[in-house]
């Protein structure tokens, strides 16, 4: 049964503002409409949340969404009303009367989407209020928290397949970002639906770029990788709540905005360090991996790991949440032999060894990949990628490599001839000749000082490149004593030749003073797109959401490329909806016939339309004169009006008009909406009509 005319495609355009489903959607959603179960895997930004939005508001009831977290499920909501959509969460954050709000309007059969935790789903409370829903479909987001062999189990979400038992026949759609062939396998298996159909979207994130450094000097790394993306936000991912304070420091030395995440502070704390990230009043965080995971952020521009992931899913994740939008976005790896170490002993010492471990010998592999590294990343979903992608550090400067066989010699040769008693550091202290506690006992082996005309920094990566190529083992249970391998005998004693990667030598560059940025970013002449961002950022402010919900930066690029002048251009912008376009068009078109007429040296659009009103011009007699349209014109006074402007509202609007207009307002809930109230007065006042009520209503509460 539907609850209103529209088809998918038609809400597609009408709801969210796009002109064309993305691959696999609308066969997702048409399944999910004919009562099917499906698993879909799509990136992150790739629209998973469509798939079961949509079946939501094309029939009659509620979509019943678990989400495993507040902040998630509280942002996805947020975004949903900016839309216009009657969505809800409940958990544990609100009082006895939202909960009440929301119970109503399950029971009035009034909500069309419901958000909640595994937990809250399966608590006494809410099972009695799901006897009474209507549900539609059940969406389980972050499905792969479903399986012991992900990146992120959840021991709760095992319960889940209790769902399919208790409603078998209401259709379930799995949604992941990441999950490879065995935790697929499982969730079909945990969820019941092993019959489903299988959607698997390309895990290309072609925006994204990918590189990788070594993990040396990284604050420095750092600041020169920020200061050349001034004004844009971004996530340093760190192993440690020390290392995230530590980062944070240093950024707000050198003169940026950036706050640290991890849960080590209090819960309140953490939520208005994540709700000042969301809304850009501060564009850096330095956080754990935790961070991140419940934000639908768009705009978030760069993602930094500080040090190397345990495996490839958390890895694709947490770069997943740059570039939502489809603009470019960079991502960066800081990779040490420090960190290899560290996550094989965690992963020694997790309930599932060989597993971790495998995982995180592919981690390493991408790290340390002297070919394409997106080639390595979609490998690991089972994707092939035939040509190389263009937009890593691999292919933008492909390595050199040189016979490394006698530098190898060198140092295979030092471990054994110390009984394989070396570590790493005590390894590259005797090939330099360094007298240190750690190598003071192996000063008498014939290799003492063999390497010192090789930096410490370069045998470290050497010695990097040798453990990758399986050179020698690293013995975790043995102070991390280095032992020989069948490879490294056949190079020292049968001849076998080994290449390795040179070194790269980059000119020292240091990082401009703090005043000397600023006098720089202040000399970047203003642009159509940074006008369109302080509107945005204004709007944010009065709403009371973060910026990307009112528009993305996609969208303000396109107004920026379009450049509309009036509601039915604007109408065409993609990622504006019917609710949108209501709602927010006026103050955009205002900026771009501002940089018109500012091209013109005419001024200030807003402001020449009110004096030519203040001088007793006609909204025609002003968008002749002005060569705009008249809905333009009437966007520019409802403004005015909504800024308290001294414009009689009684020159535009009849006085039953705005009775008629105000009592429909209220009885619609007050919310400012053009098209319900049209309706409701059966399209006897138009829309022009209505919007300068509306602005009246806002500026007078």
């Amino acid at each position: 049964m539907t609850s209103n005319n529209l088809s998918p495609k038609e809400i597609l355009k009408n709801t969210f503002g796009f002109d064309e489903f993305r691959p696999m959607q609308e066969e997702i959603i048409n399944q999910a409409l004919n009562n099917e179960d499906t698993v879909v895997l799509m990136p992150t930004g790739g629209g998973k949340s469509l798939c079961f939005q949509i079946p939501a508001l094309v029939r009659d009831g509620l979509t019943l969404v678990i989400s495993p977290l507040i902040s998630l499920m509280q942002d996805q909501v947020m975004a949903l009303r900016s839309n216009g959509i009657n969505a809800f969460f409940f958990n544990s954050t609100q009082s006895a009367a939202e909960q009440r709000e929301v119970v109503d309007n399950i029971m009035s059969n009034e909500a069309k989407l419901l958000y909640v935790s595994p937990e809250k789903l399966m608590s006494p409370e809410f099972t009695g209020i799901l006897q009474h829903a209507n549900i539609n479909l059940i969406a389980i987001d972050e499905a792969h928290c479903i399986s012991q062999w992900g990146h992120d189990f959840r021991p709760e979400y095992t319960k889940l397949g209790f769902l399919k038992q208790k409603y078998p026949n209401i259709p379930v759609m799995a949604l992941t970002a990441t999950a490879d062939k065995i935790t697929r396998n499982d969730i079909l298996k945990q969820m019941k639906i092993e019959h489903a159909h299988v959607h698997i979207a390309s895990f290309d994130r072609p925006n994204l770029s990918l590189s990788v450094e070594q993990g040396t000097d990284k604050i420095k790394k750092i600041l020169k990788f920020v200061e050349k993306r001034p004004n844009t936000s971004g996530i340093i991912y760190c192993l440690s709540r020390k290392e995230c304070e530590l980062t944070a420091e240093k950024l707000q030395t050198a003169g940026y905005n950036a706050e640290y995440y991890h849960a080590g502070i209090k819960a309140d704390e953490r939520a208005a360090v994540q709700n000042r990230f969301i809304k850009d009043e501060t564009p850096i965080i330095c956080a754990t991996i935790a961070f991140g995971m419940g934000i639908d952020k768009s705009n978030v521009r760069w993602i930094i790991h500080h040090n190397m992931p345990k495996n490839m899913e958390g890895f694709y994740q947490e770069i997943g949440r740059a570039g939502r939008d489809g603009l470019p976005s960079d991502t960066l790896l800081f990779y040490s032999l420090r960190d290899v170490i560290q996550l094989r002993q965690f992963a020694e010492d997790s309930g599932q060894k060989e597993l971790q471990l495998e995982k995180l010998q592919r981690m390493q592999d991408y790290s340390e990949s002297p070919v394409c590294r997106r080639k390595i990343l979609l490998s690991y979903f089972n994707e092939t990628l035939e040509e190389d992608c263009g937009n890593c550090d691999v292919c933008k400067n492909p390595p050199k490599q040189f016979d490394g066989t006698i530098q190898v010699q060198k140092a295979l040769s030092s471990i054994y001839r110390s009984g394989e008693n070396l570590s790493t550091t005590s390894l590259i202290g005797v090939l330099r000749g360094s007298l240190s506690q750690q190598t003071f006992e192996f000063k008498d082996l014939k290799t003492f000082g063999i390497g010192q005309d090789t930096s410490f920094k370069d045998w470290q990566q050497y010695v990097l490149q040798m453990l990758h190529q399986g050179l020698f083992d690293i013995a975790y249970d043995d102070h991390n004593k280095l032992k020989l391998t069948s490879l490294s005998k056949k190079v020292l004693f049968e001849g076998k030749n080994i290449s390795l990667v040179q070194v790269k030598k980059k000119v020292k560059e240091k990082v401009e003073p703090l005043a000397k940025r600023v006098r720089k970013e202040k000399a970047i002449k203003s642009n159509l797109f940074d006008e369109l961002r302080k509107v945005r950022t204004e709007l944010a402010s009065r709403f009371n959401v973060p910026p990307y919900v009112i528009f993305s930066d996609a969208t303000l690029r396109d107004i920026e490329d379009s450049k509309p002048i009036d509601e039915n251009e604007f109408a065409n912008i993609s990622g504006v909806g019917d609710y949108k376009l209501e709602r927010y068009s006026s103050y955009f078109i205002d900026v771009v016939n501002a940089y018109f007429t500012k091209k013109k040296g005419l001024g200030n659009a807003y402001k020449a339309t009110l004096e030519m009103y203040k001088g007793g011009s006609t909204v025609t007699e002003i968008a002749k004169s002005r060569k705009v349209q008249e809905t333009t014109v009437m966007s520019h006074i409802a403004k005015g009006i909504g800024n308290g402007e001294d414009i009689d509202i009684f020159d535009f609007v009849e006085i039953d008009e705005y009775k008629n207009v105000k009592r429909a307002f209220i009885e619609l809930g007050r919310e400012f909406k053009l098209k319900p109230i049209y309706d409701k007065l059966e399209e006897t006042v138009e829309y022009g009509k209505i919007r300068l009520c509306l602005s009246h209503f806002n500026a007078n509460p």
